[in-house]
């Protein structure tokens, strides 16, 4: 990071209305020199340093970072996760990178705070009191997902085996300032942002909600000095909404302290698998554990009547937060394949094919399954006509049927048409609303968003976490376990809900280490496309180089149809120390104390 003194220069935030929620938030405007006298007298510029912060929230889009594993390829040579899998992965040429934007939010963040009991928030001292409650649990909750992300993309070990974290910076950086510091170790980092959560979860509410007109129903600790519910609602109404709040601080703490619990980092973290669960089972106890679980959570992204009707920050129930909900045909333009006028993008592979079960439940590879591979697609797991465009599937707004053969005609054919087509003989279909037209003449567009976090993530962590814990049926202090949330996900969905009930579901509980290896495949299909993969493989340490397949289908001459699988890429060029993202090199070159993860 860069000396500056950054007392007198602020990018800040451009604010229709002060304090007001919004599903955009926040958008950075023009540099000026106000300077922090400014700041005091009017809040909404204050608000405007933390929103710096709020504008550089990572999980804002999907990165399809699933091109750098075996879940998919894509047909964009200039697609940095795809060089990052052929080989070129530096500290200098690093698409996993977060460095830059975390550690400025936090910079920004750390002025606000320093500066928030200082600013007059409201003429009203009683709500003023609130609102710096508020932004300020905002703020540390902030910091503390800032700091997940930074030990997520840049946690590792040294050349003397220590594992390590980033600085820890919790003040302001100004001038004087000595920025050529050490790396703190994982563990302080964790401890930080636990301590962030802490003070974050004392200052707001689980979620924004407007109370009843009965003052009564104020907490105690504004009852305490005469707030009455109007006020309140001022402060922590529901208009709020999509901003940090409680429930938001605890999903984080669950995603940090299972990152910490994982086997990458377990052994110098400090967190174990039973602190992950039970952080897991606070988020969840609060929907009513696996009863609050949202059959349709799924689909969420095409629940069409549901996302419509969204509005004010409120969410479809799959989803504890969510960004901007906006009209466009961004996904499908990237993703419907070349006879729907889309560029094929993203296409998944044989690989992420054959994780999908049989809808009985077994996988495809068990004796007596009921796969069969002269008709690979029948009989299989509902998710996957839902999630992945295949050979004789529909898509688009009509329910065109797509010909992926190799000795198909259509521009949808394998490999007909260089940077359009798919390299594997699969189009992406999850994300992609299928009531959107993109023939020229007609452009249509749809409501989108993008789950920052969704609930079916965090009880896959529970599940996770509850079985290294106490096993597959074990529960710790809480009334369901690894087994209850797995078969209530794969139920949803279709999967081993026969006469004969989930026999696989049933084998697997009688092994941890069976049970395992279900859950990672359930995480691997439910929260596919949305970013995980590549974080999964790294703190599983699982294979990184696993061989990229896809399948190639013709029609031979008396009709039949053969299916061959087929090598699309070289395995991954994934070396063991790549488990641990690098420092950006750039940093390392301005401070000499800042230490390299081993093998960067």
């Amino acid at each position: 990071m860069k000396k500056k003194n950054i007392k007198y220069l602020f990018l800040v935030a451009a604010l229709g209305a002060t304090f007001t929620s919004c599903d955009d938030m926040f958008e950075p405007a023009i540099e000026n020199n106000l300077g922090l006298d400014y700041m005091y007298d009017h809040p909404s510029y204050a608000e405007g340093v933390l929103g710096n912060a709020y504008t550089r929230i990572p999980c804002g889009s999907f990165p399809f970072s699933e091109v750098g594993t075996d879940d998919a390829v894509t047909n964009n040579s200039d697609n940095n996760w795809r060089k990052a899998a052929a080989g070129a992965w530096t500290s200098n040429n690093n698409p996993t990178e977060r460095w830059r934007d975390c550690r400025a939010a936090i910079m920004y963040i750390n002025l606000f705070l320093s500066n928030a009991k200082q600013v007059k928030w409201a003429d009203d001292p009683i709500a003023a009191k609130m609102y710096c409650d508020r932004e300020m649990g905002e703020a540390y909750g902030l910091r503390a997902m800032f700091m997940y992300y930074l030990l997520q993309a840049h946690g590792g070990y040294d050349e003397n085996g220590q594992l390590l974290g980033v600085p820890i910076v919790t003040t302001v950086e100004g001038a004087g300032v000595d920025y050529n510091i050490p790396r703190n170790t994982f563990k302080q980092c964790m401890d930080s942002i636990y301590r962030d959560c802490d003070r974050a979860l004392e200052l707001l509410p689980v979620k924004y909600a407007d109370l009843g007109e009965d003052n009564s129903l104020v907490p105690e600790k504004y009852k305490s000095i005469n707030a009455t519910f109007q006020q309140y609602n001022r402060v922590f109404g529901g208009k709020f909404n999509g901003r940090m709040d409680g429930a938001i601080v605890e999903a984080f703490r669950s995603k940090a302290a299972l990152l910490a619990a994982s086997p990458a980092f377990s052994d110098q973290s400090g967190t174990n698998y039973e602190q992950a669960a039970d952080y897991s089972a606070q988020v969840l106890d609060r929907i009513n554990g696996v009863k609050g679980m949202d059959p349709k959570g799924w689909t969420w992204f095409s629940n069409t009547s549901i996302i419509e009707g969204l509005k004010d920050g409120s969410n479809e129930a799959e989803v504890l937060w969510r960004g901007e909900k906006a009209s466009n045909n961004d996904w499908e333009t990237d993703n419907y394949p070349p006879s729907l006028y889309g560029k094929g993008r993203i296409n998944p592979t044989q690989n992420f094919v054959d994780a999908f079960p049989m809808a009985n439940g077994e996988p495809i590879t068990e004796n007596g399954s009921g796969y069969v591979a002269t008709n690979p697609y029948a009989g299989r797991d509902p998710r996957l006509a839902t999630y992945v465009l295949y050979n004789g599937g529909q898509a688009g707004v009509n329910n065109t049927v797509i010909n992926t053969q190799a000795d198909g005609t259509t521009r949808d054919a394998l490999d007909a048409v260089q940077g359009s087509s798919t390299r594997t003989g699969y189009y992406l279909k999850k994300l992609l609303r299928q009531d959107i037209n993109l023939d020229p003449s007609v452009n249509s567009k749809q409501f989108h968003y993008t789950p920052r976090i969704r609930f079916t993530e965090i009880f896959l962590n529970y599940a996770e976490a509850a079985n290294e814990a106490w096993g597959p049926k074990g529960a710790g202090t809480h009334g369901y376990s690894a087994y209850d949330v797995i078969k209530a996900i794969r139920s949803r969905a279709g999967v081993g809900t026969g006469d004969e009930g989930d026999k696989y579901l049933e084998k697997c509980a009688e092994s941890k280490e069976l049970m395992r290896e279900l859950i990672r495949n359930e995480r691997r299909i439910e929260l596919s496309f949305e970013g995980f993969r590549f974080w999964d493989l790294r703190r599983w340490k699982a294979p990184l180089n696993t061989e990229v397949q896809g399948m190639k289908i013709t029609t031979d001459a008396l009709g039949n149809t053969l299916y061959a699988p087929f090598k699309v890429e070289e395995p991954r060029s994934f070396k063991e120390f790549m488990y641990y993202g690098p420092i950006p090199y750039s940093e390392c070159l301005k401070f000499s104390n800042l230490q390299q993860n081993k093998g960067w």
